[in-house]
């Protein structure tokens, strides 16, 4: 059973990255507008953050770089799955509004569910369910997705947030894989290096930091390299340590609540009554799980049939 302070821990890492992707969010739709694309930005926040976290590591962590060479698969996927879910998120929120992209990003925890259960054969309580479909619900409301016209969106951004939901579904399921045997920072800093030689293969090596951006956008790209990728996923990793891929996940649903509380409080926008309960839904279903988890009902329902 895991310890109490270990499980509120890892909700608390999973919250703040969930904060830190709300902000960046933001960020990366201003860039678009400024006249970057998905493609340029992708290749530029990957490239930084797998730069930046290698040296850290290097320099103060340096044990947390060796890995076994027999694994060089196993990262060399987590890599090519990283770099997939940079981009369709990315290009996601490009062509249709980021609340909608938000929303269909976060069905991931339906399909984790799904693959902890028909994969792993593990089998999840009643309440867990009700958790998982209590924050979708409130996402739902949360993003103000009842007033959208969902089938008159772009069919390719609609199609790419699905991707982009079962990308990062498995990125969490394959992150979980690793952590028995890596810390979440090694597995992190070798994806994000994948990820970057992918996107520098891709498109021509580097080619995104000679766009002949105006200064004050740089700022912008390397705020999103740092707070909007190399420490959330960090975060995000240490929470899937923590509490699983499942639990992170449903957690990871405060990101829109985050966004439109942001956005109340900067901008002056209006929360309506809908929205207000699907941030109350969401953050009741986060509540829910953490006091199930590492319950003797939430142990026995977890074990593997």
């Amino acid at each position: 059973m895991q310890q109490p302070h270990s499980t509120r821990r890892g909700y608390l890492f999973v919250v703040c990255a969930a904060l830190l992707w709300a902000a960046s969010g933001t960020a990366a739709r201003f860039l678009f507008r400024s006249g970057m694309t998905p493609f340029q930005l992708v290749q530029l926040r990957t490239t930084i953050a797998a730069v930046l976290l290698f040296l850290w590591l290097f320099l103060f962590r340096r044990h947390l770089l060796r890995i076994d060479r027999r694994d060089t698969p196993y990262f060399l996927l987590l890599g090519a799955i990283l770099a997939a879910v940079q981009f369709t998120y990315l290009y996601t929120i490009s062509r249709i509004p980021v609340a909608v992209a938000i929303l269909i990003q976060y069905q991931s925890p339906v399909l984790i569910a799904l693959h902890a259960r028909i994969v792993r054969k593990r089998r999840l309580s009643r309440v867990a369910l009700l958790a998982i479909i209590g924050a979708i619900a409130g996402c739902y409301l949360m993003v103000g997705a009842y007033n959208v016209a969902l089938f008159s969106l772009n069919r390719t951004g609609l199609l790419s947030g699905l991707v982009s939901s079962a990308v990062f579904a498995w990125y969490a399921v394959k992150s979980e894989d690793g952590m028995p045997r890596y810390s979440a920072w090694t597995l992190l800093s070798y994806a994000l290096l994948i990820a970057a030689i992918i996107w520098n293969v891709l498109q021509p090596p580097f080619g995104s930091f000679g766009g002949g951006y105006e200064p004050g956008l740089w700022g912008y790209v390397l705020y999103i390299a740092i707070f909007g990728t190399a420490l959330p996923f960090g975060l995000y990793n240490l929470g899937i340590a923590s509490i699983k891929a499942v639990h992170a996940s449903v957690t990871a649903t405060l990101e829109p609540v985050f966004a439109g509380l942001m956005a109340y409080a900067l901008l002056g926008e209006v929360l309506e009554a809908w929205q207000t309960l699907g941030a109350v839904l969401v953050i009741l279903s986060i509540i829910t799980l953490q006091s199930l988890t590492g319950s003797k009902e939430e142990d026995r329902a977890m074990h593997l049939i």
